[in-house]
């Protein structure tokens, strides 16, 4: 019996795969500091647990498989507060930002078909185009230029006849990217120029630091035909474990296929969408008041990173995450070292390799992603053990 090949050609996430080995860490009695995954310990919004106590209906039903219209209204409400205009039927509620992302690559990708995406990427794009049977062309960005990629002529020389869509991830992960609206405006005409579609993954979007501004594509009305926005409550509203998503675009023959596939897998989490709703609903200080949480862990970050001599990294302009190059030729290695021969004080710190965040063989062996989602004391400390490793590491493979 065989396996497909489409499943064969997907990888292991670079983020959980060391996971079993941090554990032996942890029942050999080290403390771990787990940098490794966006999972914020910022506390979920009041409103969301005090929306679903106040849920008194006897049977917990279906939902409809678009989303229910106490969720889609909120957002609508949500996006009139940055001038976008979105009506009920241009938005489905997903199964977390990844049931969205898979649901566009099916509705748009054939066998063969292409996707440009700029890498190091969300490890779980390349799953999500290969399930659908399409590939992933990365734009090859550089830690060195702060992994900025809005520039015609690298997003064209990724252009093929096969090409179906370019995706943006800005705020982005794994890099902190953030996107202007002015290189928002260049992507919308390249893709208009090409007749490309527009995959806007926007779920750190209020996560803008240093004064930018919120960006969205939905904030360009001459591309909407075009533009399919995904969006989550799991980071900006720190509920990853509500598992919810959503699936925003004026174009009406894709939703309207794209319903296809959602009533196929019937409904998202009816409860979870009532305390959904009132996240949506919360004031812009919400956003204010978290973004300066989080900007000043990057600053932290940031800080203690630049104490490491070798190291590579531009501040990065937004989301919680941190790419950075480091002075070995394998960051994997170095993980291993860490969570298996290496302690201060009975403590040891673990992050993402980088490799697997890249497309291309070969790059990124030397960079690491740390996501600052621990409060400041604890990210200080957990960068501090990596300069501490790192000279441990070094002094060992000198011998």
């Amino acid at each position: 019996m065989k396996l497909s090949e489409k499943v064969l050609a997907m990888q292991f996430s670079p983020i959980r795969k060391f996971n079993p080995i941090a554990q032996k860490a942890k029942d050999a009695g080290k403390k771990v500091y787990h940098l490794n995954i966006g999972q914020p310990d910022v506390p979920t919004p009041e409103v969301f647990m005090d929306a679903i106590r106040a849920y008194d209906k006897k049977v917990i039903a279906y939902a409809e498989s678009g989303g229910n219209t106490e969720l889609q209204d909120a957002v609508i409400d949500y996006f009139k507060g940055y001038g976008v205009d979105f009506e009920r039927k241009n938005i489905i509620v997903t199964t977390g930002g990844s049931e969205a992302l898979t649901m566009t690559f099916i509705a748009l990708l054939n066998p063969g078909d292409e996707v440009i995406i700029a890498e190091p990427f969300y490890t779980n794009y390349h799953t999500f185009a290969t399930a659908a049977g399409g590939k992933v062309v990365p734009i090859t960005t550089k830690a060195e230029d702060g992994y900025h990629y809005a520039k015609r002529e690298q997003i064209e020389a990724c252009i093929t006849d096969k090409t179906k869509a370019i995706v943006c991830i800005s705020p982005g992960n794994p890099t902190g990217t953030v996107l202007t609206l002015d290189e928002m405006k260049l992507i919308g005409e390249i893709a208009k120029e090409h007749d490309l579609w527009i995959i806007a993954d926007e779920v750190y979007r209020e996560f803008a630091y240093d004064d930018r501004e919120v960006t969205s594509f939905s904030m360009l009305p001459e591309y909407a035909d075009r533009v399919i926005i995904v969006d989550s409550v799991s980071k900006r509203h720190s509920a990853c474990g509500a598992r919810i998503g959503l699936l925003i675009s004026k174009n009406e023959e894709f939703m309207t296929n794209t319903m296809k596939i959602a009533q196929g897998r019937l409904c998202s989490s009816t409860v979870d969408q009532v305390g959904a709703a009132a996240l949506f609903r919360l004031p812009k200080s919400y956003y204010d008041e978290v973004k300066a949480e989080y900007c000043a862990r990057r600053d932290v970050v940031y800080e203690e990173l630049m104490k490491i001599p070798g190291v590579v990294c531009q501040k990065p302009g937004g989301a919680f995450y941190m790419t950075a190059k480091l002075p070995v030729d394998s960051v994997e290695d170095f993980l291993m070292f860490l969570l298996t021969e290496f302690d201060d004080n009975g403590e040891t710190v673990m992050f993402a390799p980088a490799e697997g965040f890249y497309a291309t063989p070969g790059l990124g062996k030397d960079e690491m992603r740390i996501a600052y989602v621990l409060n400041k004391e604890d990210m200080r400390r957990g960068v501090e053990l990596i300069r501490l490793g790192l000279e441990a590491y070094n002094k060992k493979n000198n011998k």
